[in-house]
């Protein structure tokens, strides 16, 4: 499926998904924007959202890191769904486009009433039924893997870019085991959220167990770089778990992931949609708490240094 470093590397890239205006570059003044947003604030339009097109108005537009994204409203939900999006998730409201909104949502086993039903927040966002056709394998679909959108903040992506060049670049390696781990950031991540709403208690908890056992699973398979596979085979013994060794670093590079596993997950719109908005919130978290759960420098492992001083003899 790729190295992480690849995937790193590719998002890292990126520039279409930005976060909130507090997570940009520090540098302060950009230059003018070299052409007008094609869209303006007001404006009826068609956003990509999961699998499926709908109608939206444009709320605000911002230029930003060299380019223009709109803050968009859902028509007929909630605003708890507005968002940030790139311009490569809008079209322009024209005959054209909305017959290819209808020909998309037939395909993905929609209709209208479906589509704006999706405001409307299931008991359990992640034990959400799957879906009867997978609809994502048909040809002339849209990416399904790009829909499925996971807004990393700016300072997160230079995160995921310094923790590749540490270990790929010079040599070193996330010294292990990490305090706090994953399960200590989730632990810290779910009783955040129950202080402001405890209300939902349930889904949180789904959410953060769903993500932990991700974890576990993904990460022999798809998080690591060849250098550190020997270290995870020397921690990894009497059965323990990979969240319970190592941390914020690892559990970033997870949400690079993301959206190719969701994608893969068969997970009907509604509940989706729920998860996504649940997982940019974390990735704020983890934002907000960037100083306390990452490491500003790795270590050289004892190995390597055997090595060096051999050869310096």
């Amino acid at each position: 499926m790729g190295s992480p470093e690849n995937r790193v590397a590719s998002d890292s890239a990126d520039t279409t998904s930005k976060n909130d205006s507090e997570d940009d570059d520090d540098n302060g003044v950009q230059n003018p924007p070299s052409h007008p947003c094609p869209f303006s604030e007001g404006e009826k339009v068609l956003a990509f959202h999961s699998f499926v097109i709908y109608e939206a108005k444009v709320l605000k537009t911002e230029y930003q890191l060299k380019e223009w994204r709109c803050y968009v409203h859902y028509l007929g939900w909630s605003k708890t769904w507005d968002e940030w999006v790139g311009l490569d998730r809008l079209l322009k409201f024209t005959e054209e486009n909305v017959q290819k909104q209808q020909e998309l949502n037939e395909k993905r086993g929609t209709d209208k009433k479906a589509s704006r039903a999706s405001h409307i927040k299931p008991k359990n966002v992640v034990k959400g039924k799957k879906r009867k056709n997978d609809a994502s394998k048909e040809k002339g679909a849209m990416n399904v893997e790009k829909l499925v959108s996971i807004q990393i903040p700016v300072k997160l992506k230079k995160q995921l870019v310094d923790d590749s060049e540490f270990v790929t670049h010079l040599g070193k390696l996330v010294k292990l085991p990490r305090t706090p781990n994953v399960d200590d950031i989730m632990k810290k991540y779910l009783e955040y959220r129950l202080k402001k709403d405890a209300t939902k208690d349930e889904s949180i908890g789904e959410i953060v167990k769903g993500l932990i056992c991700y974890f576990d699973k993904a990460l022999p398979v798809m998080l690591l770089y060849k250098s550190e596979r020997q270290q995870y085979e020397e921690l990894m013994i009497n059965d323990v778990s990979p969240s319970s060794i190592y941390g914020a670093e690892h559990l970033l590079r997870l949400f690079v992931r993301l959206p190719e596993l969701l994608s893969q997950a068969n997970i009907e719109e509604e509940t989706l949609m729920e998860l996504q908005q649940k997982l940019v919130d974390l990735l704020k978290f983890l934002r907000k708490n960037q100083n306390a759960f990452f490491l500003s420098s790795y270590h050289v492992p004892e190995n390597m240094e055997t090595s060096t001083n051999n050869a310096d003899d």
